[in-house]
């Protein structure tokens, strides 16, 4: 019997050894995904604020400049703004890490999170549809290319694109993330009627 009892013993230490395991791990890959949103986000409002060119065409100067478009404009200003709401979900996530905090508080992480995803995703597209008809422009309705003549341009606009990609695939593993540990950890505490 004795021998029974230390098996019983024995098993919930390894579960909780295994649980904070996998709280220490949700908690470096949060940290992680949120650094790497600050950097795609940073990068690519940078990458698209000296985005500007200028080229010479038959005398006639040409000038290409994310503010010329409100869809640049706006993907410009939602990289921005994710940026800054990424470093608060950061803090947020510090201070969430304490011994004694309520894991119901994951609930205003998901929101900004999700917030986050739908503005920068939002921009994303919208940048995207123009700069694919400045890329390959619209014959049927007379929208000719630009990115022969400003490639310079052109490609700087499409690294932005693709790292604000980057960062809406990082938030969109974040809220996933985030929306489980919620509900994993919530749950007990519904139950428990807290």
């Amino acid at each position: 019997m004795p021998k029974h009892n230390n098996m019983t013993s024995s098993f919930p230490i390894s579960s909780t050894q295994n649980s904070k395991k996998t709280s220490t791990f949700f908690y470096f890959s949060q940290l992680s995904l949120r650094i790497l949103v600050i950097g795609f986000t940073l990068a690519a409002a940078i990458t698209m604020t000296t985005s500007n060119q200028s080229v010479t065409f038959f005398g006639i100067v040409m000038d290409a400049r994310y503010t010329y478009s409100s869809s640049f404009r706006f993907t410009m200003v939602a990289d921005s703004l994710v940026c800054g709401l990424s470093l608060l979900s950061v803090i947020h996530l510090l201070s969430l890490n304490r011994p004694k905090s309520n894991p119901k508080n994951y609930f205003y992480l998901l929101l900004q999170d999700l917030v986050s995803l739908l503005l920068l995703l939002s921009g994303c597209s919208a940048a995207m549809a123009i700069g694919y008809v400045g890329r390959f422009g619209q014959p049927q309705t007379g929208w000719i290319a630009i990115c022969d003549r400003v490639p310079k341009f052109c490609d700087k606009i499409l690294v932005s694109i693709v790292s604000s990609f980057l960062a809406v695939i990082c938030l969109l593993v974040l809220t996933l993330m985030t929306a489980h540990k919620l509900k994993s950890d919530v749950h007990p505490y519904l139950e428990a009627g807290i």
